[in-house]
């Protein structure tokens, strides 16, 4: 690996954690020496790139650093293409043209030699197969999500029984065939996953629901629901 691209990728593996990481750690990944890593360390602080840390303790890349945009590997293009095209055959509309969109944006920004990474990728997403249909608005849905908002349900469950719940949106969950709203019930006081297949209508209010969003989508983490989703 040149010296330049070693530079790069030690600064994206302090970019995804959060966590100081020592040299022996990133020596690893980047299959190098941790010498080479201390003298590379010190070579980007002398760069003005905001790095916390010491030798023994670990390092941490400060917040508010951004790299110029698009510095995509090929393996990153890759990814987000591959990704792109999953979002385009199992997401609704919006996001669908949204993953167009992206991908299209880095076929024109990224250099000559790596666009065929993004027109002619290796890698192949399958087409959505006999997926069911939302009957939700998902992009309503997913700005209640962000807003921490309520939305009151009539849902019909796989017996064919309705029931009105308002809940506390979460995430959405895109399986291969089915999409999985994960929320607080309140009728049920407790986490529930409703398919969005399954909505007979939706209510978006206004009102926030009470819990800070990052305390509520760490208990729904904890209680493991998107792994067992239930009706009841």
């Amino acid at each position: 690996m040149r010296r330049a691209d070693r530079l790069f990728q030690i600064i994206q593996v302090l970019r995804r954690t959060r966590k100081p990481l020592t040299a022996d750690a990133i020596a690893a990944e980047l299959e190098t020496s941790k010498r080479t890593i201390y003298r590379d360390i010190a070579s980007l602080i002398e760069q003005r790139v905001p790095i916390r840390g010491e030798a023994g303790m670990g390092y941490i890349l400060e917040k508010g650093f951004d790299l110029p945009p698009l510095m995509l590997t090929p393996d990153e293009i890759e990814a987000c293409v591959l990704g792109a095209q999953w979002v385009v055959g199992h997401a609704d509309p919006a996001l669908a043209r949204a993953a167009e969109d992206l991908m299209a944006k880095i076929a024109e920004t990224v250099p000559d030699r790596l666009r065929p990474f993004v027109l002619e990728p290796a890698s192949r997403a399958r087409s959505a197969w006999n997926r069911e249909p939302d009957r939700i608005d998902m992009v309503r849905t997913r700005s209640q999500i962000h807003e921490g908002k309520k939305i009151t349900l009539n849902y019909r469950d796989e017996h064919g029984r309705d029931s009105e719940r308002t809940i506390w949106p979460i995430a959405v969950g895109y399986h291969e065939a089915v999409r999985l709203l994960a929320a607080w019930c309140e009728l049920r006081k407790d986490f529930r996953s409703f398919r969005t297949d399954r909505v007979v209508t939706a209510i978006y209010h206004d009102e926030k629901y009470p819990e800070r969003r990052d305390l509520l989508r760490a208990r729904w983490r904890r209680s493991l629901v998107w792994e067992a989703p239930r009706d009841t």
